[in-house]
């Protein structure tokens, strides 16, 4: 083809023409400014119906971000932003050419997940986005909310704010109303010099926002109103400025607001074990107080707090392994800034989360509790010092299990961690110390450091220090007192590189964690070994597949080594293979929010230091889906081969499966009724063919909601482990049976998260140790601010 040359006479009449028009207008979302006496009257109701709707700019450059990235989205979708004196309201509208299809039923909070059509705000008031608050609102009005933190790309539903939303149904799809009060945001203060000019921004950033739309039909669309793609590090990459907020945050930085969460809880039990019976009442009374005195502090507080489960956590298989099992948190005052707390590690599946530097389920029942987050422009830190009645257990590990003693009647928490940020070095320190009295404590104290290489490169790395004077003589008995004795001192270090781009996602990890490691306010499951982790996932795109549409796909290799440390107390030699896994897999999505996964196993793995090193070969399956609006979700996993029995130091033919399915129903008067049923099971085979053990957790949930505001829900599970005797084994295996069961039965009436009445009935039983608790509870939460 011939290509012409622009005559420059003609290029400069372009470049004055050009120059003679206006300015473009800004792609990125605008903000109204209300007068005081409008945005006193404006009604949270989700109609959209005001003047001021009519008046604020519309932002509906939304971009599709799943299935396929790239593409046209095929429904509109617009957002406004109004803002009050105290307050962001926002004001999104879902178009629907299919209204009758949109999927709206009644769920718990924080259950608003991609099998329902919803609408989320995400919101970064520090303007670097490397963490973001979020609110998703389904169709029906019910919200899910928390904190996305970058670096491990992953949304945290722990958190909770106090927002108030609205929704619409509406003949050509929903419309959505969310308020969202500032005094619920955390953004820095602007810390102007003496003499600055009042346009001075002095460090601050502007706040970053993006606005997202699941629509569940059979492709499962996800879309976005920034300019996302699937080979950025993190979901929130390119949050965009939200404009048009003028001096709006200048004028609330000196605000102060404050929240008081009074609460009683009245219990009665009874109980019984091989000691007796016992006959249990109390009368609790506990407050929590959050104050902010101005946009970069928050002052939490906590006495007395009933700290509870009203949920049960979900049962997890525990039979085969030697290893404590993490349990997420729930409770209220550790929710505060978990993008500030947490830290990284790599769990069994290869993934990073947030336990090895702080761990809140190890502070097992507070007497009190103090903490203070700051969040500077550049850097953000937050301290807190607690009171443990104890309890609990604390965990000491070697590089073959982990073992747990009973955790001492009372002591003193403290924890503080900072970060510091300056272009695409992130650099931050920890300090935490868990005293026992009497000469027992145990202390921490940690370094790390990440750099933002590129675009698609980010290198991690953490060093913590520990230092322990409580230790533990196993002579006494089974669960052996803490006493003290000379500190020891250990080491935990870990360094990951990951690149992302659009065809490879790959990620190296290095970790070594000494002998005598110890963290009693973190959670550290395996000491005394060193691993290294490669792994490499190259994109193949979409297609069709034996005519099934694949939007996305990965052929995947997992290469993992770990060997152990010295360890002269539990008679472990150093350099010992423990683990090698060679998995060769694939994964690619399709229809209905559908995944596919599988790998080969080309694993070995030792169960005992000095014994055999195990072939293990296994063919790992896994699917997941969302059927149809009523089967909101069905999986299932399956693992069979040759498996390693950890008691027995042997391998047999095994299996474990893994079954998930999540009902929802539409009852007469506008109710909805959530069935939930999870199985989990694992077998390995001994000698002639006989299973050896059998591990089985079963849980069932079902919630019925009377309305938005009222609920009843009953949860069941059951975990039962059974190993057949073996005498004539070397060595020789005594036969096991372990069976526990809980029921819990709660009637909620909620009201934001300010005003909560439960009324349960909770009953438990071990037939291990012969107990069983039976509980009647009623929790009364009231807030003011």
């Amino acid at each position: 083809m011939m290509k012409q040359r622009l005559n420059p006479l003609a290029l400069g009449a372009l470049l004055c023409l050009a120059a003679s028009l206006p300015a473009a207008a800004s792609n990125n979302p605008q903000a109204l400014r209300l007068p005081a006496a409008e945005a006193a009257s404006l009604r949270i109701d989700g109609a959209l119906d005001e003047p001021a709707w009519a008046r604020a700019p519309v932002h509906e450059a939304f971009h599709t971000f799943l299935p396929e990235d790239g593409q046209r989205p095929p429904w509109r979708t617009t957002v406004q932003v109004l803002v009050q004196g105290d307050a962001l309201v926002f004001g999104i509208r879902a178009h629907d050419d299919a209204p009758e299809r949109i999927r709206a039923p009644l769920t718990r909070r924080d259950q608003v997940r991609r099998d329902q059509d919803f609408v989320a705000v995400l919101l970064d008031p520090v303007g670097l986005r490397r963490s973001a608050q979020f609110v998703r609102i389904n169709a029906a009005g019910v919200l899910a909310d928390g904190v996305f933190t970058a670096e491990d790309d992953v949304e945290d539903f722990a958190p909770d704010f106090e927002v108030q939303a609205a929704t619409r149904r509406l003949d050509d799809g929903y419309s959505v109303e969310l308020r969202w009060p500032l005094a619920a945001l955390r953004y820095p203060d602007a810390n102007c010099p003496a003499g600055a000019p009042p346009q001075a921004d002095c460090g601050t950033r502007p706040w970053r926002l993006m606005v997202t739309r699941s629509v569940p039909r059979e492709a499962s669309h996800l879309l976005v109103s920034a300019p996302l793609t699937r080979e950025a590090l993190n979901f929130i990459a390119e949050l965009q400025p939200l404009e048009g907020l003028g001096d709006l945050v200048e004028t609330v930085r000196e605000r102060s607001f404050l929240n008081l969460r009074p609460e009683l809880t009245a219990r009665a039990s009874r109980s019984r074990d091989p000691a007796g019976r016992q006959r249990e009442q109390d009368l609790t009374l506990g407050a929590e107080i959050k104050w902010r005195p101005r946009a970069d502090w928050v002052l939490d507080a906590t006495l007395n707090p009933d700290f509870s489960q009203v949920e049960l956590d979900t049962p997890q298989l525990a039979g085969n392994t030697r290893f404590a099992l993490s349990v997420p948190e729930k409770r209220p005052f550790f929710l505060e800034s978990t993008d500030i707390a947490g830290s990284a590690e790599l769990d069994d599946s290869g993934s990073l989360r947030s336990l090895a530097a702080f761990y809140s389920r190890a502070i097992t029942d507070p007497d009190w509790g103090l903490r203070a987050t700051w969040r500077g422009s550049d850097a953000q830190a937050t301290l807190m010092q607690l009171r443990d009645a104890g309890g609990g257990e604390l965990l000491r590990a070697h590089a073959y299990g982990t073992e747990s003693y009973r955790q001492p009647a009372g002591s003193t928490v403290s924890f503080a961690r900072g970060r510091w940020h300056q272009g695409p070095w992130s650099l931050g320190g920890l300090l935490s110390q868990r005293d026992y009295g009497a000469g027992r404590s145990n202390r921490v104290l940690g370094l790390e450091a990440s750099w933002h290489a590129s675009g698609s490169d980010l290198l991690r790395g953490q060093l913590l220090l520990s230092s322990t004077s409580v230790g533990f003589d196993a002579a006494q008995d089974d669960r052996p007192q803490a006493q003290a004795q000379a500190a020891e001192p250990g080491q935990h270090l870990w360094l990951s590189w990951q690149r992302r781009n659009e065809d490879w996602n790959n990620l190296a990890y290095y970790e070594r964690i000494s002998a005598r490691f110890a963290h009693d306010n973190g959670f550290v499951p395996q000491s005394g070994v060193q691993r290294l982790l490669l792994q490499t996932h190259r994109r193949l795109g979409g297609g069709l597949l034996a005519g099934l549409p694949v939007y996305e796909s990965e052929l995947q290799l997992k290469l993992l080594q770990t060997q152990t440390l010295s360890d002269p107390r539990h008679g472990v030699s150093g350099g010992e293979l423990l683990e090698r896994r060679v998995q060769p897999g694939f994964w690619f999505t399709s229809a209905r929010n559908s995944e596919f996964w599988g790998h080969l196993g080309l694993d070995a793995q030792r169960a005992r230091s000095g014994g055999r090193l195990h072939a293990l070969r296994t063919l790992s399956l896994g699917t997941g889906s969302n059927p149809a609006p009523w089967l909101t979700w069905l999986a299932a996993e399956l693992e069979w081969g040759r498996r390693l029995d950890v008691e027995a130091d042997r391998t047999g033919r095994g299996a474990w499966l893994l079954l998930e399915a999540k009902l929802r129903t539409e009852l007469p008067r506008g109710a909805w009724l959530e069935f939930e049923q999870r199985a989990e099971q694992g077998f390995v085979r001994g000698p002639e063919a006989r299973r050896a053990f059998r591990d089985l957790a079963l849980q069932s949930l079902a919630v019925l909601h009377l309305s938005p505001r009222d609920s009843l829900r009953l949860i069941g599970q059951n975990s039962h482990f059974r190993r057949r005797a073996e005498p004539l084994a070397e060595p020789a295996l005594e036969g096991a049976r372990e069976r526990q069961r809980q029921v819990s039965l709660v009637a909620q009436h909620r009201q934001g998260l300010n005003r909560v009445f439960s009324l349960g009935l909770a009953r438990s039983r071990d037939w291990q140790r012969q107990q069983w608790q039976t509980e009647l509870f009623a929790k009364a939460v009231l807030g003011y601010e």
